[in-house]
């Protein structure tokens, strides 16, 4: 894979430049991202042992992170014990993960969440938390994908504003969970009298029990005696995030905010500067624009490498209006300072974020606030992983850092992040259907996107596996244009309903493009 580096060192004193849009071959080396806070800044650059978890709610968010223990009773039980946390008071916090030492080791299990509302004090039932994550990620056998930071997580669940919090994980072939089973660890306190979900009466499997609990097929008869249970990986934890508030917008990039420790820096200001070719300085959103606005854009960003046939008849779709890493509160300290580009893009998979469909398009920012924060600071990654978000309201959301009309290397399809770009959805899409909005906003970003490019939303076209568990390394594969994640790795992702509607997004890209 060939990859363009290019170093934010020394933006600040050309910070009302734009930058080409290709970007140059050559990089200053890397110095490691600051942590937002100072009792994270030690731990991000401390190696894969580090944890990080803040003193204290702050604007800029925070990340308590819990390791699991022991639930059963009897630890002498042949086979892995199931894994958690006992009812529990903690600092407010809105999404969720679990994560562990080594990024290669896959969790077969169940992880299931209950957690407490702070507005009401009422525990929700039982939810589940996607355990197959590892196909959103960079490559393998890359810098990112081999950084020593990085740990093997599940995906991020969004529970809304919670202070207490229970967890279960229970290797796969093992039993339930009973409810109450093991012991509290000190300092942690029971759920206040009444706010307790109704204890489950059925095995976490779904397994029918008779009367004593004993589980039987569905015709009655005795069950068949289950595999082995799976062991469960080494140093998990719970991370609970909270995503904080967005930073106030200042007027001048580089000047220090009410409050703040110290001025704006060198990385805010390189953040907002890769997007100075679409956007003012220091913009909360880039504006939409007309089709004739963009084919004169078009011609500005990437003339010289378009044929004359291209000048002369453009397919692209109107630029989209698209909420800034700036707009949604990015906090540029916790990233790695450098960005790091592909050649193109030719192909765009589409995701689900998996985190539930539990927040208002108001919360959305800081939804993406506390994916961010997971991916970094959680998982280890360099920066969020995904190019860009949509939500169920059909807003569009600068991603990844480097700038939205250039080519930036994510980290979302395993094996196919090299010139291709992802687009998460926020949500999850295995049974709920994607709003019209949301898909409405993805077919005009790719038409826009992939516009820049000379690709058709309908069209094919040939990427190279950087391995994963559908194509092997090396290998050439033919896949549309707009792609789910699964056609590039086996996943469920973007959910199946979410999927089914891609064909639309297709037709729909394409006629944005003049098609």
């Amino acid at each position: 894979m060939r990859g363009f580096l290019a170093s934010s060192i020394g933006v600040t004193c050309a910070a009302a430049l734009a930058l080409p849009l290709t970007p140059p071959a050559v990089a200053a080396t890397a110095r490691p991202a600051p942590g937002a806070e100072a009792a994270t800044s030690a731990a991000l650059s401390a190696g894969p042992s580090a944890r990080r978890e803040s003193t204290g709610q702050s604007t800029a968010g925070s990340t308590q992170s819990l390791p699991l223990v022991p639930l059963t009773r009897d630890l002498a039980v042949d086979g892995p014990a199931a894994q958690g946390l006992t009812r529990r008071t903690v600092r407010p916090f809105s999404l969720v993960g679990v994560v562990w030492d080594d990024p290669a080791a896959e969790l077969h299990g169940r992880v299931q969440i209950r957690t407490r509302e702070v507005a009401t004090g009422v525990w929700s039932g039982w939810q589940d938390v996607e355990t197959h994550n590892a196909d959103h990620a960079a490559d393998p056998d890359t810098e990112e994908g081999a950084d020593g930071r990085l740990r093997g997580a599940t995906a991020p669940l969004w529970v809304g504003a919670s202070n207490g919090v229970e967890l279960r994980v229970v290797p796969e072939g093992a039993e339930p969970v009973p409810e109450g089973t093991g012991t509290a660890p000190k300092g942690t306190e029971p759920a206040p009298a009444g706010a307790d979900p109704a204890p489950d009466k059925t095995p976490a499997d779904g397994t029918p029990t008779t009367a004593d609990g004993t589980a039987t097929a569905t015709d009655g008869t005795p069950a068949a005696a289950p595999a082995a249970a799976a062991p469960l990986p080494t140093g998990l934890r719970l991370e609970l995030v909270d995503p904080g508030e967005a930073a106030p917008q200042d007027e001048t990039l580089g000047a220090a905010r009410p409050g703040a420790l110290q001025p704006e820096t060198a990385d805010a200001v390189a953040g907002s500067t890769v997007n100075a070719d679409v956007a003012a300085l220091s913009a909360a959103e880039i504006p939409a624009l007309g089709r004739a606005e963009t084919e004169r854009e078009l011609l500005t960003l990437r003339g010289s490498e378009l044929t004359a046939a291209q000048k002369a008849k453009p397919y692209i779709g109107p630029r989209p209006r698209i909420v800034t890493r700036r707009g949604w509160g990015a906090n540029e300290r916790w990233r790695e300072s450098r960005f790091v580009y592909t050649s193109k893009v030719k192909a765009a998979f589409v995701h689900h974020t998996a985190t539930g469909g539990k927040y208002t398009c108001a919360q959305a920012p800081s939804v993406i606030r506390g994916i961010y924060r997971y991916h970094v600071v959680s998982m280890g990654w360099r920066d969020i992983g995904y190019n860009f978000l949509v939500d169920k309201c059909g807003n569009i959301y600068e991603g990844r850092a480097g700038g939205v009309a250039k080519a930036v290397l994510g980290a979302h399809t395993r094996g196919f992040n090299t010139n291709s770009m992802g687009i998460a959805v926020l949500g999850s899409y295995g049974s709920t259907k994607p709003s019209k909005s949301a898909l409405k906003a993805v077919a005009r970003l790719t038409a826009w996107k992939l516009g820049l490019y000379g690709a058709n939303p309908r069209g094919k076209t040939y990427l190279t596996s950087g391995g994963g568990n559908l194509y092997r390394k090396g290998k050439n594969v033919r896949l549309n244009v707009i792609s789910g994640h699964r056609d590039g790795f086996s996943t469920e992702c973007p959910g199946l309903q979410l999927y089914r509607k891609l064909g639309s997004a297709r037709s729909t890209a394409a006629r944005y493009q003049g098609r």
